[in-house]
């Protein structure tokens, strides 16, 4: 019998963000290291390369890849957006910004502030800054170890975290508007800050042997995964600042981590030519997503290094999740089949994150350019959105424990 693989679909792409380029600029210093999204959808940022952020209205941004085609030049009048003027009264429109940061970007987070949400620290009388309602920041983390915090409605520097001996390599907020960012660092630590405290640093956390490479929140903010060189994979408890458990199962670096949106599953990507996707509340490998075929053992952990995955970003549907290797594709892939349901092309790609409603991919590469895809679109089961509500509240060990048939265990637990 001749088993004959699913058709795989191109994704449509929507739109290009392409980094100018001089006639005899170098093209060392220009990567794209990392793409965000505001978490309100208002923005999108990346790193242009030569140390420069560019901030756009994403809206904005939307609207000109439908008016002029996918190609747009960020320097070219199609993307001229009105810069910040004096007017108070506008504090709050979007409008672009481009960012000097002084040294080379390898990180990019946004974080914005929910004021009841009150500092970690206690007893403390006095603010440099008041955050309000509306405050959104951009934390840009830096080759010579510092970080920075920006105003993204006025693109004004408002703090410089130094702590970091090394490249600051990943930066995310707690997503419960508590402005707590942790940074990860080739100086092998990452460091827990409270921006509501003018950004004092609350906590290091050690326990990586060698460089971290990303970090990110269970979307509840209570759990942290930080994975990095060496084939770790570490949880860490956000209320005591501990460790919980190394997930072990990778062959080589690690160099990306996400969470479903309801913190059941874990993603992380490798140099050994997987993705991952784990139940991080019992460090079982529910799924494995190989991007090099037969994959390689891990006495050869690494197989050939143009199958390296660099980056990997779990969609709000909960159902995708999209990967990026160094073999010039991306993938979408659905958590319950074992092949892509739709790829890209791209060369030289190095990040990948989903836009806050998760209808399109972003995606940067090694000469500062971003590139925009359609994602696959698919209407969740009932049966789906019903396993996220409930999981969102429960950890693998308290739905083990649920009066219901086996079968349906296994659904709740993503074992099928």
């Amino acid at each position: 019998a001749f088993f004959f693989p699913p058709k795989i679909y191109e994704s449509r792409t929507i739109g290009e963000l392409l980094a100018p380029a001089a006639p005899f600029d170098k093209k060392c210093g220009r990567e794209n290291w990392t793409v965000a999204f505001a978490p309100d959808g208002s923005y999108f940022a990346w790193s242009q390369g030569h140390r420069t952020v560019k901030l756009v209205p994403w809206s904005q941004c939307l609207q000109n890849f439908l008016l002029h085609g996918t190609k747009n030049v960020t320097n070219s009048s199609s993307l001229r957006l009105p810069r910040q003027n004096s007017d108070g009264g506008q504090k709050n429109k979007p409008r672009e910004h481009i960012i000097d940061c002084g040294d080379i970007v390898w990180s990019l987070a946004f974080g914005s502030s929910v004021p009841e949400k009150q500092s970690r620290c206690v007893n403390i009388e006095w603010h440099r800054f008041r955050f309000g309602q509306d405050q959104l920041l951009l934390a840009t983390g830096l080759n010579n170890g510092r970080i920075k915090i920006w105003d993204v409605y006025t693109g004004k520097l408002l703090l410089n975290l130094v702590d970091h001996t090394e490249v600051v390599r990943d930066l995310t907020f707690a997503p419960d508007g508590s402005l707590i960012l942790v940074s990860a660092s080739r100086d092998k630590t990452l460091r827990v800050w409270d921006l509501k405290d003018d950004g004092n640093m609350m906590k290091v956390l050690r326990g990586h042997q060698n460089w971290v490479y990303s970090c990110a929140f269970s979307p509840d903010s209570s759990v942290l995964c930080s994975v990095g060189a060496s084939k770790a994979v570490f949880l860490w408890n956000m209320d005591k600042y501990t460790m919980i458990r190394k997930l072990e199962g990778h062959h080589h670096d690690v160099v990306a981590c996400d969470f479903s949106p309801d913190g059941a599953l874990l993603a992380t990507a490798s140099y050994d030519t997987r993705v991952y996707i784990w139940d991080p509340h019992n460090g079982d490998i529910l799924m494995e997503f190989g991007h090099l075929f037969p994959p390689p053992t891990p006495i050869f952990a690494g197989g050939a290094n143009d199958r390296w995955v660099r980056s990997v970003s779990f969609s709000h549907d909960g159902l995708h999740i999209a990967s990026l290797a160094d073999d010039k594709m991306v993938r979408f892939w659905r958590i319950d089949e074992d092949y892509p349901v739709q790829v890209a092309p791209l060369s030289n790609g190095l990040c990948c994150a989903f836009s806050t409603d998760g209808s399109v991919l972003a995606a940067g590469t090694h000469d500062g350019s971003v590139y925009f895809w359609a994602t696959p679109r698919q209407v969740p089961s009932l049966q789906h959105l019903c396993r996220m509500s409930i999981r969102r509240v429960m950890p693998t060990q308290e739905v083990q424990e649920l009066p219901v048939p086996s079968k349906l265990l296994e659904f709740l637990s993503y074992r099928i």
